[in-house]
């Protein structure tokens, strides 16, 4: 992909089409884990990205494709966030439209787009059923989980498109991250009713200039937790009785020589 200044588009001030230009390549240079963007040179105003479903997760061995639309007062406003893949998950509705506190009410101009994109992978790690756009997505995680991801994967299995190569199995922890600063304004606003994307809070020292590679989520974070808890029972360790067995059969065929 090559990022460049050719997009001249009235809707965006030159100078933030310089902005995202550079956020664009580094996206392009440095990708967070599991996203993949991808930009039209001529047209910054609408951002489409592949999304991979994150191990551990409904959406595991899926990709799902987003956009972000940037109005002409960005970065003033949040841009609009919606999966252009059908998905079944409470804080994304039928329609596709996304909603998270980053893109609404907590919106801060110095986020930029990394943060975004790994806000909205991580709430295919965690979602919040009590912000809920997909009412049906929403009651069934409270209720009963285990319906919940039958249905995820179920539309994650038909809709998805397929990785082409799978997502290492630790690749959560940038997302994670971004989880943590969005997480405590959701559940100042949990009886607040739900409404369309529009805002984040977070505190970036300078303009698109938030970078959350460096930073590291904490062992008490449920959604590192869970991932954790996902590889302790995850495939490797199924290897481990399997490897001991062979190497039992070794030694007693050792023996008989």
């Amino acid at each position: 992909m090559s990022v460049t200044l050719k997009a001249t588009n009235e809707n965006l001030p030159p100078n933030v089409i310089r902005q995202l230009a550079k956020e664009l390549k580094n996206l392009d240079e440095s990708p967070p884990e599991g996203i993949n963007v991808i930009v039209n040179d001529d047209d910054f105003t609408t951002i489409f990205a592949d999304i991979e479903g994150p191990a551990g997760t409904p959406y595991e061995y899926g990709v799902f494709r987003m956009k972000l639309l940037l109005s002409h007062d960005f970065p003033q406003s949040p841009p609009k966030g919606f999966f252009l893949t059908k998905i079944f998950h409470p804080n994304i509705a039928t329609s596709g439209e996304i909603c998270v506190n980053t893109l609404k009410k907590d919106w801060n101009p110095g986020l930029g787009l990394r943060h975004v994109l790994l806000v909205v992978r991580c709430l295919l790690i965690e979602p919040f059923p009590e912000s809920a756009l997909n009412e049906q997505a929403g009651k069934m995680l409270l209720e009963n989980y285990e319906e919940y991801a039958r249905h995820a994967r179920l539309y994650t299995g038909i809709h998805a498109l397929k990785p082409k190569n799978k997502s290492k199995t630790g690749a959560i922890s940038e997302s994670t991250t971004a989880l943590n600063v969005d997480k405590s304004s959701t559940a100042s606003s949990e009886n607040t009713p739900s409404m369309p994307p529009a805002v984040s809070t977070s505190t970036a020292s300078r303009a698109f200039g938030t970078n959350l590679q460096d930073q590291n989520p904490t062992a008490s974070d449920p959604a590192v937790g869970a991932a954790a808890a996902r590889k302790k029972d995850g495939p490797m360790a199924c290897k481990i009785p399997v490897d001991k067995k062979k190497m039992d059969a070794r030694k007693k065929s050792l023996k008989r020589l």
